[in-house]
């Protein structure tokens, strides 16, 4: 369940990202400027998106170099697209997200065979008292190791629907699925993640 920006399952925690939107207008003004390749455009779509990339990367691979590398390389792949007469048809953050998580999913088979590390700075409540923030990290651990577990679509269809917050409508542009398959998706990655937080007690 997601409330107010934090995910819970099983009594555990994860703090997320809010997200704003904007008006099919100004949408169409900001891919205009984009495909004109104006420097204020793509400088306004990287100060809005790249947080939104950044945190996608980094709730998929909890690691926040390869998470900035990603990120940056996305829109690397952004500009080149658009001078190519490749880039976003119509929804720039889709276009961002579909490509991070190609990327993210070529991170996974390059760390296969590497160890996970723990996170080196997890969010925590200021006032935590050093066993709260012990309990926090242990217990943002073990989502973090039962989510590694699931499928990379299981992992995309979590991290779009409940890190990033997006409709169910958008979570279909952006994987390329429809409604319907999203919903069933989620249900089965919850399921799955549900199975591997009690298999982890």
């Amino acid at each position: 369940m997601v409330c107010d920006g934090i995910l819970w399952i099983r009594n555990e925690i994860l703090v997320l990202p809010i997200i704003t939107t904007m008006s099919s207008l100004e949408e169409k003004q900001e891919l205009d400027g984009l495909r004109r390749l104006d420097p204020q455009v793509i400088s306004s779509i990287f100060d809005r998106f790249f947080p939104i990339v950044f945190n996608y990367a980094r709730y998929r691979l909890n690691d926040i170099a390869q998470s900035e590398d990603i990120a940056s390389d996305v829109f690397m792949r952004l500009l080149e697209a658009v001078k190519n007469g490749k880039g976003p048809d119509t929804n720039i953050k889709a276009w961002l997200l579909s490509t991070a998580s190609h990327a993210v999913n070529d991170q996974h088979r390059k760390n296969y065979r590497r160890p996970m590390e723990e996170i080196s700075e997890s969010i925590q409540d200021l006032q935590a008292t050093p066993a709260e923030a012990s309990e926090q990290r242990e217990r943002q651990r073990r989502v973090q190791i039962a989510l590694s577990k699931l499928t990379s679509e299981q992992q995309h269809v979590i991290t779009l629907r409940f890190g990033q917050e997006l409709s169910l409508e958008e979570t279909a542009v952006v994987m390329r699925k429809n409604v319907n398959a999203v919903k069933q998706l989620q249900l089965r990655a919850l399921a799955a993640l549900n199975r591997q937080m009690d298999e982890s007690l």
